[in-house]
């Protein structure tokens, strides 16, 4: 950026990045002419032409080298912007770009902080936002659980203290998928995150969370679960309680398009250095041209269950966004409708 705020300081290439070049091109191409007029008229002995010839490649070669130098660091302000643009566009970096130029290069650094800063605010706005939303809700969340409790306290009869203790199981659901989405959002705030380190994490301690969140599921339909663990632990960089959520959305939407007393299949086991988790159903499956459309965001695709259960048509486009923010892969196949589907996470270990 050093050449390019000193010719920024000259009067008529002040405010034309074009003229920059060119005034750089121009004094690169009369290098070697200003060089052999000096070489033929200062020189002491009679110059022949193949002296001429030679110092003139000579020079020619030199000039173009320095002049190739020169317009390498002057291209500097366009290769600050884009990696400034990139920095937050992969990690969320914002950076702190020089907007006092007044040429083209100028105004494009300028627009681009300008660009980003106005991004930042707007997502904090809206975390901001989300957040105050998330705490009312589990505020909303416990009032019922509370009543709950103190229904509980006063000793009523068993089929009233069983569905008391149903609502207090559901809260409890509520609470803990509240603070896992407050935690994807949280980790998009923290930079730090993208690059953490790996944990252990061991599927057989998670086992109970999962089947905890979709059993009364899985008993509405009279569904299987079948779950094989041929790897027990791994390292993983994804946090132990999204990695939960991910797989409880998953088999959850599996148990909504799967049929009445049918059964579904999670393996989790590595292969080729990589761990991959599957779950696979036998409900009613999808074409191949619509798998793109399953893991857009409120997607046209939102269908009732087999039971009529409804969809808000983000589910698996937060599945697919924690897994991939945490150096994963989430994809889906199916082979046509009524034939099932398996969704197929993938990590590095």
């Amino acid at each position: 950026m050093k050449l390019y705020h000193k010719l920024s300081q000259i009067g008529f290439l002040k405010k034309s990045y074009a003229f920059k070049f060119l005034f750089v091109a121009f004094i690169g191409i009369h290098i070697p002419l200003i060089g052999i007029l000096f070489f033929v008229l200062f020189f002491e002995h009679e110059v022949s032409s193949t002296s001429i010839l030679i110092f003139s490649l000579i020079m020619t070669l030199l000039a173009t080298a320095i002049t190739l130098l020169v317009l390498n660091k002057l291209i500097k302000p366009i290769a600050t912007a884009s990696k400034a643009l990139d920095d937050y566009r992969t990690s969320r970096k914002v950076s702190s770009l020089p907007t006092e130029y007044v040429d083209e290069a100028g105004l494009l650094l300028c627009n681009i902080q300008e660009s980003i800063n106005e991004a930042e605010n707007f997502i904090n706005e809206k975390q901001d936002l989300i957040y105050m939303l998330s705490h009312d809700l589990k505020n909303f969340a416990g009032n019922p659980q509370g009543l709950a409790q103190l229904i509980i306290s006063e000793n009523p009869s068993e089929s009233i203290k069983n569905l008391a203790e149903l609502i207090c199981e559901s809260t409890d659901l509520q609470f803990r998928y509240i603070e896992n989405f407050i935690k994807l959002l949280k980790e998009q705030d923290d930079v730090a995150k993208v690059n953490q380190e790996a944990k252990m994490i061991s599927f057989y301690n998670i086992l109970p969370f999962i089947n905890e969140q979709v059993e009364q599921r899985l008993l509405d339909k009279n569904i299987r679960l079948d779950l094989i663990i041929e790897c027990s632990e791994a390292k993983l960089k994804i946090d132990e309680g999204l990695l939960v959520q991910v797989l409880v959305n998953l088999i959850s939407n599996a148990v909504k398009f799967s049929y009445f007393e049918s059964e579904i299949k999670v393996r989790i086991f590595s292969e080729n250095s990589k761990l991959i988790v599957t779950v696979k159903d036998h409900g009613i499956g999808f074409d191949k041209n619509q798998i793109e459309e399953l893991f857009k965001k409120f997607t046209k695709m939102s269908r009732l269950g087999t039971a009529s259960e409804g969809s808000t048509g983000i589910g698996l486009y937060l599945c697919k966004k924690i897994i991939e923010r945490n150096k994963g892969q989430l994809t889906a196949s199916s082979k046509g409708k009524n034939k099932g589907a398996e969704f197929r996470i993938e990590f590095d270990i």
